[in-house]
């Protein structure tokens, strides 16, 4: 069986290794994209090889981290995203996309791998179901 495929788009190099190695710690290959033009590339060239997208919402000029979201699920319609952030979680009702969840800065990385899990695991019942 295939390891599943995580996105991974943050700015910040400490949190990209710190969540890096959590997920690849429980089983995810990961693909790391440092903003949001990054991350829409890799989407544009093959979102279906993704299972979740966890993104940081304010990830330097271009792309946000809630266009890169919108965008995958233009791709993807039921594709897995978590937002981290550390001060926009205000805005997630209004631009968030649905089914998905934020966690505010500072967390712990088994936090995030935790609520990924969880979605996929809802989407993967969703769609059996």
């Amino acid at each position: 069986m295939e390891a599943p495929v995580l996105l991974l788009v943050e700015d910040e190099v400490l949190i990209q290794e710190m969540l890096a190695a959590e997920f690849a710690d429980t089983g995810f290959e990961i693909v790391v994209a440092s903003n949001g033009n990054q991350a829409l590339a890799e989407l544009d060239t093959d979102a279906t090889r993704f299972n979740a997208v966890v993104t940081d919402i304010k990830i330097g000029g271009g792309p946000d981290g809630w266009d890169v979201a919108r965008r995958v699920r233009e791709l993807v319609s039921d594709m897995t995203v978590v937002y981290i952030t550390g001060d926009s979680t205000y805005d997630w009702s209004s631009h968030g996309v649905p089914d998905s969840v934020v966690i505010s800065k500072p967390f712990a990385p088994a936090q995030v791998s935790a609520a990924v899990a969880t979605l996929i695991t809802a989407a993967d019942t969703h769609r059996i179901g």
